[in-house]
């Protein structure tokens, strides 16, 4: 099913102040029990529980024909509560529902719900109502909505490989276990981004470590869940990065914290159809880059005209991290 309207982040807010935050923070709109409650000048929409949304709860199966009632009868929104299955009852709600125009929403206890809920039928709900405990949640919620779900990943041929001296590399741990084939997507030029692999493999003289990426030098670009760049320089304690699989797929990891320490660097430059690119690593055994048949090689083994997976920026031009339209030559 196609999605035709934006999803919203509905939060519940017990003052104005609370509701100011949270539209600042990236709600899309605010929910109140009564008219007149909420904010004058919140800068997004007010729902009013009871009037434009409209809350039915849902425990057998015969309850979906009353949704179905209320939203025949030109309600802008329904909130769907359950009491216990969740997805199977949304499920069948969305289907039926097609072609009233009614929005659908649910009330989520925690962040982990807020996902299933928005994939549900591939559409998902139109919604999700939420108390945050903080306004970063908020945060949570909108790079989950507005997050790159893929990528495509094409074979870039080696050029070059040589070394180039000392510099400060980032050394990205996540609060994430990183799975073998997935990594972070880093390039000096934003129109093409290495896939440099996790260290869940280990070696013979270090222990794997599925949270980490060690990710290049500080000057390198990666992606935030959004696709706008980062240098490694930026990230924190906190950020919010995108990491990438072998076959394109994406997901949402924070970083726990980033090591930069001054070890010797290597240079790869690779090229797909005329597109230059580079990244400057780390020279080990243990910084690894991915083949287009998968596989991992280390860049210490790395020779031209070897193949790794990289990403092409469909703009070579970036302002604060942006797409942008203008000329721009990097080299």
């Amino acid at each position: 099913m196609p999605q035709t309207r934006e999803k919203e982040i509905i939060v519940e807010a017990e003052s104005p102040e609370e509701a100011e935050e949270a539209v600042a923070a990236g709600a899309s709109a605010i929910l109140v029990k009564e008219a007149g409650k909420g904010p004058p000048r919140v800068g997004a929409k007010i729902y009013v529980l009871g009037e434009n949304v409209v809350p039915v709860k849902v425990s057998q199966p015969t309850d979906i024909e009353e949704v179905y009632r209320i939203a025949s009868s030109g309600a802008e929104a329904i909130l769907v509560e359950t009491s216990e299955m969740r997805i199977i009852p949304l499920e069948n709600i969305l289907a039926r529902l097609q072609g009233t125009g009614a929005k659908v929403f649910t009330r989520i206890s925690s962040l982990d719900e807020a996902e299933a809920s928005f994939g549900i039928l591939e559409k998902g709900v139109d919604g999700v109502i939420y108390r945050p405990s903080s306004i970063a949640e908020i945060g949570v919620l909108v790079d989950m909505l507005k997050r790159v779900k893929s990528v495509e990943l094409r074979a870039a041929k080696v050029r070059e490989v040589y070394d180039v001296g000392m510099g400060e590399r980032a050394c990205v741990d996540t609060i994430a276990m990183l799975r073998y084939g997935e990594g972070m997507l880093v390039g000096s030029m934003a129109r093409m981004l290495f896939l440099v692999h996790n260290e869940s493999i280990g070696s013979k003289f270090t222990p794997p470590r599925p949270f980490r990426v060690n990710a290049g030098a500080v000057h390198l670009y990666t992606l935030s869940p959004t696709g706008k760049t980062l240098y490694l320089s930026e990230l924190r304690a906190g950020t919010r990065i995108l990491t990438v699989s072998k076959d394109g797929s994406t997901r949402v990891v924070t970083v726990g914290r980033v090591k930069i320490e001054r070890r010797p660097m290597v240079q790869v430059n690779a090229e797909v159809d005329g597109v230059l690119g580079a990244a400057t690593l780390q020279k080990a055994e243990t910084i690894r880059l991915v083949t287009p048949k998968g596989e991992v090689v280390d860049v210490t083994s790395l020779s031209p005209g070897d193949e790794v997976l990289c990403w092409l920026s469909p703009k070579a031009a970036r302002h604060m991290g942006m797409e942008v339209d203008e000329y721009i030559d990097e080299v």
